[in-house]
């Protein structure tokens, strides 16, 4: 990261820290909201307490918040209650709100490319490897995520299952959020490919 680009990072921060504050107030469910939250507050803190060991891009930076953004929201409703989930559920004439869905292929779309900065340059992955270990991490981390999100909500909150998992009576629920977050893993990593093969062209 560039010293220039410092002042900008603190930004998006500060954005994610008055966006994540107003979605705080009078969450739909506070239980909930509380078992959304924890995951994405470590995120958090770990992307700044390795800030100075570790800095990505800007571009990484950015891609990372609007995932946070769009989880606060989701958090904020419960997945299952976002009001943009049921017009696109009228909109679309769908069985179920879809926002949940989206975030999850969000995650793939938006979070694959900080993973592949990540196996560039602390496992010095090139090539076709890092894009085949990119997608791969993001998969494995979607069903990684399915199980955690399980034990807590049965330790925790038993009564919340249901809504915290946001499966609205889906019995494959688990395995479309699984593949949806591997399409936007795939859709980034290949559209990240082409833009390479097109500058390398150019020069």
């Amino acid at each position: 990261m560039r010293p220039n680009d410092r002042p900008i990072v603190t930004g998006l921060l500060i954005t994610y820290g008055l966006f994540w504050i107003g979605l705080a107030i009078a969450p739909v469910d506070r239980q909930d909201w509380f078992l959304e939250n924890l995951l994405a507050v470590a995120l958090v803190a770990v992307l700044v307490l390795t800030y100075r060991r570790f800095a990505f891009s800007l571009p990484a930076y950015s891609l990372i918040l609007a995932f946070l953004l769009l989880h606060a929201v989701g958090a904020h409703y419960t997945y299952s209650e976002v009001p943009f989930g049921f017009w696109l559920k009228d909109t679309l004439a769908l069985s179920r709100n879809p926002f949940d869905r989206l975030v999850h292929f969000a995650y793939g779309l938006l979070l694959v490319y900080p993973l592949r900065e990540v196996l560039m340059r602390l496992a010095g992955v090139r090539g076709r490897w890092v894009s085949y270990l990119a997608i791969s991490g993001i998969l494995a981390q979607s069903g990684f995520f399915e199980v955690i999100e399980a034990i807590v909500a049965m330790i925790v909150s038993p009564e919340l299952g249901s809504l915290y998992l946001g499966t609205q009576g889906d019995e494959w629920d688990a395995q479309k959020d699984m593949a949806a977050a591997f399409f936007g893993a795939l859709l980034t990593i290949t559209g990240t490919m082409f833009l390479r093969r097109d500058e390398r062209l150019s020069t």
